[in-house]
C-alpha cells in the first residue's frame, strides 16, 4: 500500500443537507469522466448503499455474513483476535465500485471508543483498530487501481466518524440554509482541529515506541483532514437565487466557515457568490429525485424513456453541467487531473 489513494469524506454534524444525494451523483459523474472511483458507506443508517443497490441484493449481502462483504464485516474479526479482512467490492458500473454499509456498523463504535482511552504500551493492536477503515478503503483502492475514495459518514460527532476522519485528506462540508446547519458548522470546526491534533499527538507516540521498529511495514494514515469548502443545499430557487428566507443565512455561511474551520478570526465579510470556499449551491431538482431514485441512476442520467420529457429534459441537461463542473471544482482543489 505504498501509493496511498486520496480519501475525500463529506460531513457536517447536522443532517438533511443532502449529503448522501451529493455522493452519489458525485460518484456517478467522476466514473462517467473515467475516474476510478470507491465509494465507502460508513454511515450506519446506510443510505447511500440504498442508493446504489436493491433492498433484495442488500439483504443477501447481509445475510451472507461472508467476511468483507460490507464495511463492518471487514472490521469485525478486530473485536476478537483477528484482523482486517479483504473488502468485496459491489461493482456498479463502470469506474465505480462500492463497499457495502452495514447497520451493524454501530456496534463497532464501543471498541473504538475503547481504543482512544489507552495509555503507551502495546501501541500496535489500537492502532491497527483506530485506522482500520482507512486500512480497508485503501485495500479496496489498490484492488481495482482506483484514482479516489468518497465516503459517507453520519451525522454526529462519535467513535466512527473520528476514526473515518483521521483516514481522511480532504474534507468538504455540504451546508443548508438554515440555522442548524449554521450551528453545525460552528461545533464541527473545532471538533476536526481537536480530533487532527489528538491523532497527530498518537502518530508521534507510535514512531518512538518499540512497535514502530517491531511493524516496520505497518503504515499508518496522516490524519490531514484539510477542509477544501463547503457547499450549500438550495432547498428552493426562484431566478437561480436563493428564496428571502434563507437568503439570510447562506449571507452568514462564509464568515463561519473562515472563522470556525479555517481559524481566520479577523475575517473580513464576503458575499456567497465571491467565496472562494464556496465549492457549489446544489439545486433542488424537484421531481427528478424520484424519477431518477425509481430509475436507480443519477438525475443527469436519465432519458426520455424514464419520463424525462419537456422541461425535465432541459434540467438533466443542467444537473450534468452543474455537477461537471462540481467535479471539476473539486478535483482542481485536490490536484486529481481530470
Amino acid at each position: 500500500m505504498s501509493q496511498h489513494v486520496p480519501v475525500l469524506t463529506f460531513f457536517n454534524n447536522k443532517g438533511g443537507v443532502g449529503k448522501t444525494s451529493l455522493i452519489y451523483h458525485l460518484a456517478w459523474m467522476y466514473a462517467s469522466l473515467r475516474k476510478r472511483v470507491v465509494v465507502a458507506d460508513l454511515d450506519p443508517q446506510v443510505n447511500l448503499t440504498a442508493a446504489f443497490l436493491t433492498e433484495e441484493r442488500i439483504e443477501e449481502i447481509w445475510d451472507s455474513k461472508q467476511k468483507g462483504a460490507t464495511v463492518y464485516r471487514c472490521v469485525k474479526p478486530l473485536t476478537g483476535v483477528g484482523d482486517i479482512a479483504e473488502p468485496i467490492l459491489q461493482h456498479i458500473t463502470q469506474d465505480l465500485y462500492l463497499i457495502a454499509g452495514d447497520v451493524a456498523l454501530s456496534s463497532y463504535e464501543d471498541c473504538l471508543s475503547g481504543e482512544w482511552r489507552i495509555g503507551d504500551n502495546n501501541l500496535y493492536r489500537p492502532m491497527r483498530i483506530l485506522s482500520s477503515f482507512w486500512q480497508v478503503m485503501q485495500k479496496a483502492s489498490e484492488k481495482v487501481q482506483a484514482d479516489i475514495v468518497l465516503v459517507d459518514i453520519g451525522p454526529n460527532l462519535g467513535a466512527i466518524n473520528r476514526s473515518v476522519l483521521i483516514a481522511t485528506d480532504y474534507v468538504v462540508i455540504p451546508l443548508g440554509a438554515d440555522l442548524f446547519s449554521l450551528q453545525g458548522l460552528k461545533n464541527l470546526g473545532p471538533t476536526l482541529t481537536e480530533w487532527k491534533e489528538t491523532w497527530n499527538d498518537r502518530l508521534n507516540r507510535w514512531r518512538r515506541s518499540s512497535d514502530c521498529e517491531e511493524y516496520a511495514e505497518f503504515e499508518l494514515p496522516q490524519g490531514r483532514m484539510q477542509p477544501i469548502g463547503y457547499l450549500c443545499q438550495q432547498h428552493s430557487v426562484r431566478l437561480d437565487r436563493p428564496v428571502k428566507a434563507y437568503d439570510k443565512w447562506i449571507k452568514r455561511i462564509p464568515r463561519v466557515y473562515r472563522e470556525a474551520v479555517l481559524n481566520q478570526n479577523d475575517s473580513e465579510q464576503v458575499e456567497p457568490e465571491q467565496d472562494m470556499y464556496r465549492l457549489a449551491t446544489i439545486k433542488h431538482y424537484r421531481s427528478l429525485i424520484p424519477m431518477a431514485q425509481e430509475h436507480r441512476k443519477p438525475v443527469f442520467n436519465l432519458t426520455p424513456a424514464d419520463g424525462a420529457i419537456g422541461s425535465h429534459a432541459g434540467a438533466v441537461r443542467d444537473a450534468r453541467t452543474d455537477f461537471e463542473l462540481l467535479a471539476k471544482k473539486i478535483a482542481a482543489k485536490i490536484d486529481m487531473n481530470l
